[in-house]
């Protein structure tokens, strides 16, 4: 009897989430410096009737906690998510770097996944309207807000800046948008048109001729073509369309030096000024030679294109796929020069190994033309080799080629299927939740047994803390040695073993009551 009951005063019981869990002491021991190493009984959540302690955490999680213990492996359960995992080893603190080999590659997806959610939270692809107070945070008016002393120009200010930088916020954004779409492409059409030679207009000169009779003729010579007058204007509209819209947008931005530093605003305000100065050389400087060599700058009009980002969330996704790809895309660039150096030092000396008297490759830098063209597999066909020894290397470098650009595809498109997959399911989530009010719960006092709300019974109709007390005060009178001498642990004890089952189900009756 000693042995069992030295081995049931060993153990301890732990109620977790309403699942209840028996171990022993040591074995709650064996990772000192953690919640469960410094049980007493003196903690609030030690219950003194049931001799447990009770813990409002995930029970599924603490199954694989009170293993860590028992065997010193930590696994993760695959039925919770990583961050749920994560809040339950900091409330028992241990250690989340302790998790098996095994399951550590499913434990940390989440972190990806998180890292996933905080980017797409940049690409702002969200299309839901914001709230007053969300608007007020991101403008800086907060305090007026609250205040309720929002001036006209706070208010209007918003309303301008989601007219032309958002727009999928209001129909009229919409409107917007697709007269900003509608002037992009018009503009870069016009920009390719007024190339072609059936859109130019030829500048005719008229100057005198002496004949070979020596008298005086007039000749017409054409000495250059120019754009047709109509995409002169049609590019004026455009830009001054493309002006205002970088006007507004500026003066209504929340943060000028975000919106300065911004890539697709550099391209827009640089193409923008651009054609002033276009403007300013043609009528400053047309008579200067070569004049026209300095229209090839007017060429980053068509970077542009990259402001149709603001108008489709998959261009946005297929940008921000690239970097994060950036490494793999430097390791193909790597082993593609690589394989391009070997290949056309290798096809030069092929070539000159065998007589070849139509040797296309003279030189080493021919040859990594040749090989870039043939790793690619474009093959243009104005270079190949001759020999035997130069068609095997010519295989060679071909079958290299498709290995190398084969490897790194996978790892871009899964980038790509995960930032697409995270965007819809991001699209089709509920955005109204219902709050979480953290309340603390509160344990009601012990009290004596055979006192009504006590162990012995439950509280009496009508009884409130004060009639307690005075019951209390009653019984020590009457049975002072009882309550105040050795047979008080005694009288606790007994009372609470023999009516153990009773006392449970009164206690459970009444809080169903109250």
């Amino acid at each position: 009897m000693n042995l069992l009951n030295m081995d049931a005063e060993n153990r301890v019981v732990l109620n977790v989430g309403g699942i209840r869990h028996e171990t022993y002491k040591a074995t709650l021991k064996k990772i000192p410096a953690t919640r469960l190493s410094r049980l007493t009984e003196a903690l609030a959540n030690y219950d003194p009737v049931l001799n447990e302690y009770f813990f409002d955490r995930h029970p599924g999680v603490f199954a694989q906690v009170l293993n860590y213990y028992r065997t010193g492996k930590l696994h993760y359960p695959t039925d919770v998510c990583g961050p749920l995992f994560e809040e339950e080893l900091e409330f028992w603190g241990l250690d989340a770097n302790q998790v098996e080999p095994c399951c550590w590659m499913t434990y940390t997806q989440h972190r990806d996944t998180q890292e996933t959610l905080a980017v797409l939270d940049r690409l702002d692809l969200d299309t839901e309207k914001p709230s007053d107070e969300e608007v007020a945070r991101k403008f800086g008016f907060e305090e007026d807000y609250y205040n309720g002393t929002v001036s006209w120009w706070q208010q209007l200010k918003p309303q301008m800046w989601s007219l032309f930088d958002e727009p999928y916020s209001s129909n009229a954004a919409k409107i917007i948008g697709v007269i900003s779409v509608f002037f992009i492409c018009v503009s870069i059409i016009s920009f390719c048109l007024k190339t072609h030679p059936d859109m130019r207009v030829p500048v005719i000169r008229n100057y005198t001729v002496t004949t070979a009779n020596q008298t005086q003729g007039w000749a017409l010579d054409k000495v250059q073509t120019n754009a047709h007058v109509a995409f002169f204007y049609i590019e004026c509209v455009c830009n001054a369309w493309f002006t205002l819209e970088i006007l507004v947008r500026f003066i209504s931005s929340p943060n000028k030096c975000e919106f300065v530093k911004s890539s697709v605003n550099i391209i827009d305000y640089i193409a923008t000024m651009s054609f002033y100065i276009d403007l300013i050389l043609q009528k400053y400087a047309s008579h200067v030679e070569n004049a026209d060599i300095l229209e090839f700058f007017s060429i980053i009009r068509i970077m542009r294109l990259f402001k149709l980002t603001r108008h489709s969330s998959g261009l946005k996704i297929l940008i921000q796929t690239f970097r994060a790809s950036a490494k793999e895309l430097t390791l193909l660039v790597f082993f593609l020069v690589l394989g391009i150096v070997i290949f056309a030092s290798l096809v030069y000396y092929a070539e000159r190994i065998q007589t070849n008297p139509h040797n296309d490759f003279n030189s080493i830098p021919l040859g990594l033309w040749w090989a870039l063209v043939t790793m690619t597999t474009v093959g243009y066909g104005d270079m190949a080799p001759k020999t035997y020894v130069g068609m095997f290397v010519g295989a060679l470098c071909a079958l290299a080629g498709v290995l190398t650009i084969a490897l790194p595809v996978p790892v871009i498109v899964s980038n790509f299927a995960m930032y697409y997959s995270h965007t819809q399911a991001r699209a089709k989530l509920p955005k109204k939740r219902r709050r979480v009010i953290n309340v603390e719960p509160t344990r009601p006092p012990l009290r004596a047994p055979g006192v009504p709300g006590g162990p012995a019974g439950p509280l009496a109709p009508g009884m409130g803390p004060q009639a307690v007390n005075r019951r209390m005060n009653a019984i020590k009178t009457n049975h002072p040695k009882d309550m105040m001498g050795p047979n008080m642990g005694n009288h606790l004890k007994t009372s609470t073993i023999s009516n153990s089952t009773q006392e449970t189900k009164a206690e459970l009756n009444t809080a169903v009551q109250v």
